[in-house]
């Protein structure tokens, strides 16, 4: 069974950013400018032998950054076995609806990709629905960003977890996932996956703050939610096997506390996750 990486970019770095986005991701770490080249080979070579990946670019002009489709459709077609492209859309931008039938329909894309917080819109607008409406019609899966950033212009108020909530109520049969658990709004995140059935978090770029993560899979395993869980890495940002290593240690930084121990056979099921049939993919 291979393990499937439910969040993975793929973009031409620098060539796909503007420079004010690369200025502010110095933000991110310590001051220092983010590498953030892709190659599937450095992907593979940080990774476990067995794992398919969902990858996409991402569309937000208010912050900087548009990686087109085409692009992301060469990627899988070099490596098809391994990696299952979704498409990305900044509904703000006009032509967005063209993009998404051209992703769709012409590129053969699987899934969507979008960017609240960095594109400047709040996911339950209801001018928005009819993409709503497509994703639900055609069974395509939607990722969306949910949580903080380092990005200035990109409205907190965009990113809550909550604003997927009369999303999901309004379109019950849509497989919608919230990136990051909603960092730092893991609780709201927690409330809207528990509610709805087909409605997911990753836990992709989250080990490297392990107490932060440790917390966050408690209020999982506390609320009965480890199903709703999946796999992911946020690659190029961290790597798979790293994303591995964080959450099969959370516990042992618990020694000598009475802290509750998170559940080490949940955490390997989610590891080891067929996410893609949750997604209908």
């Amino acid at each position: 069974m291979p393990i499937i990486d439910v969040h993975s970019h793929f973009w031409c770095y620098p060539d796909h950013f503007n420079d004010d986005f690369r200025q502010q991701s110095r933000r991110a770490k310590a001051g220092v400018e983010l590498d953030l080249t892709v190659r599937f080979e450095d992907y593979q070579r940080t990774s476990v032998p067995d794992v398919r990946t969902i990858v996409f670019g991402g569309k937000a002009k208010l912050s900087g950054l548009w990686v087109d489709d085409q692009s992301v459709r060469n990627y899988v077609d070099a490596h098809p076995d391994q990696l299952i492209g979704f498409l990305s859309l900044d509904p703000t931008q006009d032509g967005w609806e063209r993009d998404l039938k051209v992703g769709h329909q012409e590129l053969g894309l699987r899934g969507i990709k979008l960017m609240p917080m960095y594109a400047g819109f709040r996911p339950d607008e209801t001018w928005i629905d009819p993409l709503w409406e497509y994703a639900q019609e055609h069974q395509l899966p939607v990722l969306l960003h949910t949580g903080t950033t380092f990005i200035s212009q990109a409205p907190l108020e965009c990113t809550l977890p909550r604003h997927l909530d009369p999303v999901a109520a309004r379109y019950p049969e849509l497989r919608i996932i919230l990136a990051h658990l909603g960092h730092p709004y893991e609780g709201e995140c927690v409330a809207v996956i528990r509610k709805h059935p087909h409605v997911y978090a990753d836990l992709s770029a989250l080990h490297y703050r392990p107490f932060q993560l440790y917390h966050s899979l408690m209020l999982v395993q506390e609320y009965g939610v480890w199903d709703k869980v999946l796999f992911g890495t946020d690659y190029p940002f961290t790597t798979v096997q790293a994303s591995i290593d964080g959450l099969r240690g959370l516990n042992a930084m618990l020694a000598g506390t009475a802290f509750p121990r998170l559940n080490e056979e949940a955490i390997e099921r989610l590891i080891s996750r067929d996410s893609l049939p949750l997604l209908g993919l």
